[in-house]
């Protein structure tokens, strides 16, 4: 059964750079990330759709996807540099000393998906195929100083000011993305708390 869609997809993705002797901090980080993510995605109306180590990925439809989506990614700026992020600079001497450094992404595009259940029985998954997942992965992948939410130009047009404005003033901020599938893409390095 293939199912196609008008989708908007978010991928958020935690980051660490450390030594091996990390692992138990970096899974507990993971772990952390992971579940505060999947609530906030969920909070603002979308579905979880997989799980793949150290990224979750999320899925809206309907009206206001892009909204919703974009609100997500902002929600999670603040979950992670608020709560995260301090939790664990309080608890692991290396995440403080920054032996071990904490980071995230998050990138969200729309469009066209098609849903098929791959695989054999009992060992299958759906895979979603389209544009809007694979560049919602590649754009979480960007490192650019402060900013950790980004969009591309198709997703940014479609979204209310109640997530493009704060008191007047664009929270996010236009780039050219040279060696990306789409070449405009907005990045924020706002946050908004839940």
């Amino acid at each position: 059964m293939n199912l196609s869609q008008s989708t908007t997809s978010i991928t958020s993705r935690a980051h660490a750079a450390s030594s091996s002797s990390h692992k138990r901090v970096a899974a507990r980080v993971f772990k952390a990330f992971l579940a505060a993510s999947t609530r906030i995605i969920r909070a603002q109306n979308g579905q979880i759709r997989s799980f793949d180590g150290d990224r979750v990925m999320g899925v809206f439809v309907g009206d206001y996807k892009n909204t919703f989506a974009a609100k997500a990614a902002l929600r999670i700026n603040w979950m992670f540099s608020f709560v995260l992020k301090q939790k664990f600079e309080a608890k692991y001497e290396a995440i403080r000393d920054g032996t071990y450094k904490l980071g995230y992404c998050t990138g969200i595009d729309t469009g066209e998906v098609v849903a098929v259940r791959g695989g054999i029985r009992d060992n299958n998954d759906l895979i979603w195929v389209g544009r809007a997942p694979n560049v919602a992965a590649k754009l979480c992948g960007l490192r650019e100083s402060n900013y950790c939410s980004y969009m591309t130009g198709d997703v940014y047009d479609m979204i209310n000011d109640e997530a493009k404005l704060y008191q007047g003033q664009n929270m996010w901020e236009e780039r050219t993305w040279s060696r990306g599938p789409v070449a405009r893409v907005f990045r924020s390095s706002w946050w908004v708390k839940p």
